[in-house]
């Protein structure tokens, strides 16, 4: 924490005044970390699924593809042994109001009668780990893994076109 004071530029009286535990401090990083900006967190309206799931899968790789996502899930990783919290945390308050929002998404749609699911929380997992695999893992173990942007969107029309194949109603 001295350290992180130090960083910021303020005394530890005023970072424990604000965070009075690591966890606390955690906890902030990680909600900013997942906040995807202002106006993105809206789910797409139902109705298309091809253009719900482009538009969702865009701000995921922009989510994911951030500097600082790598260094935190690396932190994660790293202090797992020591505070087996973190990583709960992280998947708590980080990863799953994000999942959360995408099962959301394609129940509205199984709902308008757009796609046919019985699973919704598994296609969202399918959803978007086709695109982590690609666009956020490999950076976990190659730092500089930067394909470029015809790459990545190239990837999110994959998933989007796999997701319509098997699952849009017919």
């Amino acid at each position: 924490m001295a350290k992180i004071a130090e960083a910021a530029g303020v005394s530890k009286a005023t970072l424990f005044k604000q965070f009075p535990t690591k966890a606390a401090l955690f906890d902030a990083i990680v909600n900013a970390s997942w906040r995807t900006g202002e106006g993105d967190e809206e789910t797409p309206t139902p109705g298309d699924p091809r253009v719900g799931l482009t538009l969702i899968g865009r701000r995921y790789v922009a989510l994911l593809t951030r500097p600082d996502m790598a260094d935190l899930f690396r932190i994660v990783i790293a202090e797992l042994p020591r505070f087996p919290e973190l990583a709960e945390s992280q998947f708590n308050r980080g990863k799953m109001p994000y999942f959360d929002s995408v099962r959301r998404y394609l129940e509205a749609e199984r709902d308008a009668g757009t796609v046919v699911l019985d699973d919704p929380e598994l296609a969202a997992t399918q959803f978007l780990g086709m695109i982590s695999n690609y666009a956020f893992w490999p950076r976990m173990l190659l730092p500089h893994w930067a394909p470029d942007d015809a790459a990545v969107e190239r990837v999110v029309d994959e998933a989007v076109l796999t997701m319509v194949a098997r699952y849009a109603a017919a």
